[in-house]
């Protein structure tokens, strides 16, 4: 997946994903770092998932396998991963169409790409360029302390928490998370 996104990016680039998408992001830092410009990652780890975690996984798989996506899905992002509030609604239903629209083998294939993720420790030490780490308050599977963890890991790294989000900032508050990133690609490069 990093390999074709590089091969169809231009020469630099910003660079901001979300949960996997995060893990692409983390994935492209380690094979061509000198191609990205600035990185924001929202709700995601750097960390390899533990046995204890892939395994919780294979149950959503075999659900959305055996025609239960919905099921599996919710388990994947239970309410409780979204922010309290008059929206929540609202982003889980967005969240539940799209995995729908997208089907149970891409949740399949999803699902596999998290458990085999790699350790991206070393290539967010490693960075120097702009980074933003967004994330929401209320998000569950990746808490702000595992935000400010990566954030520590990044040199000159700024984060960002917002109060009235959960796993999916950019449903739930989206105004918020377009200033956040506003002001991520407003940083002025890092001294050399």
């Amino acid at each position: 997946m990093a390999a074709n996104l590089l091969y169809m990016a231009p020469p630099r680039f910003a660079l901001c994903g979300h949960d996997l998408g995060g893990a692409v992001a983390m994935e492209v830092l380690r094979r061509a770092p000198e191609r990205v410009t600035r990185l924001c990652l929202i709700s995601t780890s750097p960390l390899p998932e533990t046995p204890e975690q892939a395994v919780w996984r294979e149950p959503q798989i075999v659900r959305a396998q055996a025609g239960k996506l919905d099921a599996a899905m919710a388990e994947t992002f239970p309410p409780e991963c979204f922010a309290p509030g008059p929206y929540r609604n609202d982003a889980i239903a967005i969240v539940g169409a799209m995995a729908t629209r997208l089907g149970p083998e891409v949740f399949v294939r999803q699902s596999r790409a998290m458990q085999r993720r790699p350790d991206a420790q070393k290539e967010l030490h490693n960075l120097r360029v702009p980074s933003l780490i967004l994330c929401g308050e209320h998000d569950k599977i990746t808490p702000p302390k595992r935000h400010m963890f990566m954030a520590e890991l990044i040199p000159y790294a700024e984060i960002a928490t917002i109060d009235d989000a959960g796993h999916f900032p950019m449903l739930e508050t989206p105004q918020k998370t377009s200033l956040a990133l506003e002001a991520w690609m407003d940083l002025p490069p890092l001294p050399r």
